[in-house]
């Protein structure tokens, strides 16, 4: 089978001693985690994680300029940031940290060797890394101090997602250099690196577009996914701004190979260039449709998120239960009741008087009547159906003034949350401050006090509440009920006023 011209296997494993090194940065954590280590609880210990904790630290102290950072210090960074997972006195962690430390800096005092097979070169390669260095030591207390050595921050760096973001930036600035310096070949294999990259960040595009209409659920997230877009659009115009630069560069080196193309060595560069023009266009073409798509998202995909967010918040609304039960069931002050209701009112209306007044409808009593209007609200037309609404009601307010006189008729004064308080204590009565029914009671008890058995015996023209089958529990006693400044917030629905009930002189 005949290989692709542009195939090269030496290309390919171009620069491998180079990439085997950026492996070797990562072959004394993987040995930490060989290391099992318990802690007086039995937890095995996580030696790898606790590695990577230490060189974070040594970072945080060469950005700081500390260089007094020994074995007691990494030790009680390690019992801090641990505590609440692994369980070791500090000597436990001083053995601990001398052992990391020893895997990063071999007591021997020579650098970690990493041997590999190098396919570049076929022969046995090595790599010597240096994470940890020397910094100080303190001849008092005969202690040694550590700093990070240059592998030691190219470790910490690489274990951050940095050079994934700007890894296109990057093949720009080595496509650049490989150009001036006349090294094609390399150059185009940077192109087909640059096109894998773009082709990431396409896949990337995609993922965060599901993502955003599957997880905008509130005003926070959108926020963030906001930002996010306009960090990737950022990043993605500096990088489009190169590309056009790249491309006026490519431009005049094909420009001025082209003036001279007699010599063979400029012929075969020119091809070069060429090619490199054409994959360079597609690869500039593709970005293009990146940086397209990023705006489609930052405009369209946001905005619908917007949209979406906003209907599902008008179809999670619930007038009754929203409005309707905090108007009803709080006794709120007028301000507070305007600014509940102020969504929920039309158009600002002028207090003024017009003409057309005299037009309108009038209220016209009927003969006899003499005008007098009802100042009351509309009643069942069923009499039936209030009778039975006023017994139902009787029974329940006859329950209620029950438990009051079982619990607590010895006494001379209880008050309206104690009550509350004991309903609270049991299941079953618990459910009655969730009824309407019990602050009706309430209501009605302080309007009709001081009430007696005998108030029961009504004429026929006292409109019945229910209260009457209760009152005939009171016997020969009188029951007052006066009101107090406290507002007892009983649950998100009902909320009272405070009132204590005293039993008055016998009949």
């Amino acid at each position: 089978m005949e290989m692709n011209e542009s195939f090269d296997t030496g290309q390919i494993v171009a620069g491998f001693h180079e990439r085997m090194s950026k492996v070797a940065l990562f072959d004394a954590l993987f040995e930490l985690q060989r290391k099992r280590e318990p802690d007086v609880d039995g937890v095995s210990i996580n030696m790898m994680e606790l590695g990577l904790l230490s060189l974070l630290y040594f970072f945080e102290q060469k950005l700081m300029r500390n260089p007094r950072a020994g074995v007691k210090e990494l030790a009680a960074f390690l019992q801090e940031a641990t505590a609440d997972r692994f369980h070791l006195p500090m000597e436990g962690f001083i053995a601990l940290a001398r052992t990391i430390i020893q895997v990063f800096r071999p007591a021997t005092g020579k650098k970690r060797s990493f041997s590999f097979y190098n396919w570049e070169t076929r022969k046995e390669d090595h790599v010597f890394t240096s994470i940890l260095k020397a910094s100080a030591f303190d001849t008092k207390t005969n202690t040694q101090y550590y700093a990070l050595d240059e592998d030691g921050l190219e470790l910490v760096f690489a274990t951050k997602e940095f050079y994934l973001e700007f890894q296109l930036s990057i093949h720009q600035l080595v496509l650049r250099k490989q150009l001036e310096k006349g090294e094609f070949q390399g150059a185009l294999r940077q192109i087909n690196e640059m096109r894998v990259d773009v082709e990431s960040l396409q896949e990337r595009m995609t993922k965060l577009a599901h993502e955003i209409k599957r997880s905008i659920v509130s005003e926070e997230t959108l926020k963030k996914y906001s930002g996010l877009l306009d960090d990737i659009y950022s990043r993605l115009q500096r990088e489009h701004e190169e590309f056009e630069e790249l491309r006026d560069f490519v431009k005049e080196t094909k420009d001025r190979i082209y003036s001279d193309t007699l010599q063979q060595r400029q012929q075969q560069a020119y091809e070069y260039i060429l090619r490199i023009s054409g994959e360079l266009e597609k690869v500039h073409g593709e970005h293009t449709m990146l940086l397209q798509r990023s705006m489609e998202l930052k405009t369209g995909a946001l905005q619908a998120a917007k949209e979406s967010l906003y209907y599902t918040g008008m179809d999670s609304f619930n007038l009754d239960q929203d409005v309707a039960s905090l108007i009803f069931g709080s006794p709120l002050p007028l301000d507070a009741l305007r600014g509940v209701l102020s969504p929920f009112i039309g158009l600002e209306q002028t207090m003024s008087w017009s003409p057309l007044t005299v037009f309108a409808e009038q209220n016209i009593a009927g003969d006899g009547e003499e005008g007098n209007r009802e100042e009351a609200f509309l009643e069942t037309g069923d009499p039936h159906a209030l009778d039975e609404f006023v017994q139902q009601r009787g029974k329940r307010f006859a329950e209620l003034m029950q438990d009051v006189l079982d619990v607590w008729g010895h006494q001379p004064l209880v008050r309206l949350s104690d009550v509350v308080e004991e309903y609270k204590r049991h299941h079953v009565k618990s459910q009655r401050l969730e009824q309407r029914v019990f602050y009706d009671f309430w209501l009605i008890l302080h309007q009709r006090s001081p009430l007696r058995s005998h108030a029961s015996q009504m004429d026929g023209e006292t409109p019945l509440t229910g209260m009457e089958e209760a009152l005939v529990l009171l016997g020969n006693r009188t029951l007052i009920v006066i009101e107090e400044a406290p507002i007892l917030q009983i649950n998100d629905r009902y909320a009272i006023q405070e009132m204590k009930l005293l039993w008055g002189d016998s009949i």
